[in-house]
């Protein structure tokens, strides 16, 4: 950074520095802003420094004192605008920022650290084994399998993928930090990958869209393979990476009953379950989801395995209204998949989804549009639920939940509910 020549007494050096959007660039963000704090003291003492930036907390690397801060926004993310005085009384010692779901990996506790080590080691030989034998690539490692390490670790074919499940407030946010930087160390030994190989963010309860807004914009997918298919994946740039892993049977199982069958998919997410079924033959398909970020996705997944568009169509639309409108109740199909979100009240929906209360409407009007010897497979992750009585009198209803954990998620049998439906003879 060159300020270096003649300047006056008195003025106003103005930047908008970058804000690390890249895991990589993040890291260095530390030494930029140092750099910046270096080169106004040495060059324009006397000054003011206005650094607008959307990484507020690297202000404190600046080795000044901000005397004022404007929460502002540039576009629609937040930023700030910070203002600092360029003198000896506002120095201060650069210092590296805590930042949320930026932990630096330490072992602070080895005996703690190699109970997890050990673990994760355990699991490659039984979970890993099992998984190589059964030619999967992407799977659930360890499911907070010790109290101590509240994380779920999964596998997408050598890359790691860690979650950590939100710590109540009986547990101190420092230890909570500690025990992930533990985790952070001791995982790529224990499975012997890169660090750069490693994703970690935090899981919390989504509300509205937040489900489908961006952590990040690495823009860094790549291809899996399951039972067949082919499938993109991101584990960095959104909350879940694309593919539910706790829901591999049932995309399986899909597969293997789709061939001739017009399948629907609803609330589709990214397409997985459509692709199982394109692979295993279905007739056509019609795959809904209210997101554009997801239909998107979905095309580009089936396109990766050759679905013809004229029979498999991915359209953006809100199922509850779509679910409602009586000119679309003549469609019928043999196979239908739903698997709505525990509650949705997104401004793109026509009210606002509940699962508990409003699953007996949705099973109902789903069931409108199987044929008479069709099948509704019907799923959720609420770990409360209850199905309504009612609709066992109304339909032939079994639950299949147990034959659709494999044995990476037996240990949480609470992943999911699931119900094979069909119409009374």
């Amino acid at each position: 950074m060159d300020l270096e020549g003649d300047w006056s007494d008195q003025g106003l050096v103005l930047t908008n520095p970058p804000y690390g959007e890249r895991l990589s660039e993040r890291r260095e963000l530390g030494a930029l802003y140092q750099a910046l704090g270096d080169a106004v003291k040495r060059t324009v003492p006397g000054w003011r420094l206005g650094v607008f930036t959307g990484a507020p907390e690297f202000g404190k690397s600046i080795g000044l004192r901000s005397y004022k801060q404007y929460r502002l926004f540039n576009g629609k993310l937040p930023a700030q605008l910070l203002l600092f005085e360029i003198n000896d009384v506002s120095a201060m010692t650069p210092r590296a920022p805590d930042i949320p779901g930026e932990v630096t990996p330490r072992i602070a506790n080895e005996e703690r650290a190699a109970m997890l080590r050990n673990r994760l080691r355990k699991n490659m030989k039984t979970i890993g084994q099992w998984a190589r034998k059964q030619g999967i690539g992407c799977y659930r490692l360890y499911d907070a399998d010790m109290p101590e390490f509240a994380l779920a670790i999964d596998i997408y074919e050598g890359r790691v993928h860690v979650q950590e499940y939100a710590a109540p407030k009986s547990v101190d946010e420092r230890s909570a930090r500690e025990r992930l930087a533990e985790a952070l160390a001791v995982i790529p030994e224990a499975l012997g990958v890169e660090r750069e190989e490693m994703v970690c963010k935090q899981r919390q309860r989504q509300t509205g869209t937040s489900q489908y807004e961006k952590q990040a914009a690495s823009g860094e997918f790549f291809k899996v393979h399951e039972h067949g298919c082919v499938l993109k994946v991101n584990l960095k740039d959104y909350l879940d990476t694309g593919l539910f892993l706790d829901h591999r049977p049932v995309r399986h199982w899909i597969q293997q009953h789709s061939a001739n069958q017009r399948f629907l998919n609803l609330f589709c997410y990214t397409g997985a379950a459509t692709v199982h079924a394109v692979v295993g033959g279905a007739s056509r398909s019609l795959s809904l989801d209210m997101s554009k970020t997801y239909v998107g996705w979905a095309e580009e997944n089936l396109a990766l395995n050759g679905a013809d568009p004229k029979k498999h169509r991915v359209e953006q639309a809100d199922c509850l209204a779509w679910l409602a409108d009586r000119n679309t109740v003549d469609q019928r199909f043999d196979l239908i998949f739903m698997d709505p979100p525990t509650f949705s009240n997104s401004a793109r929906m026509a009210g606002v989804l509940d699962i508990q209360k409003d699953h007996p409407k949705l099973v109902r009007q789903a069931m409108a549009r199987l044929s008479s010897d069709g099948l509704l497979i019907f799923s959720n992750n609420f770990r409360r639920f209850k199905l309504d009585e009612v609709l066992e009198s109304e339909f032939e209803i079994a639950e299949v939940t147990r034959d659709t954990l494999d044995k990476d998620f037996q240990r949480n049998a609470r992943i999911h509910r699931c119900w094979h439906i069909r119409h009374k003879a």
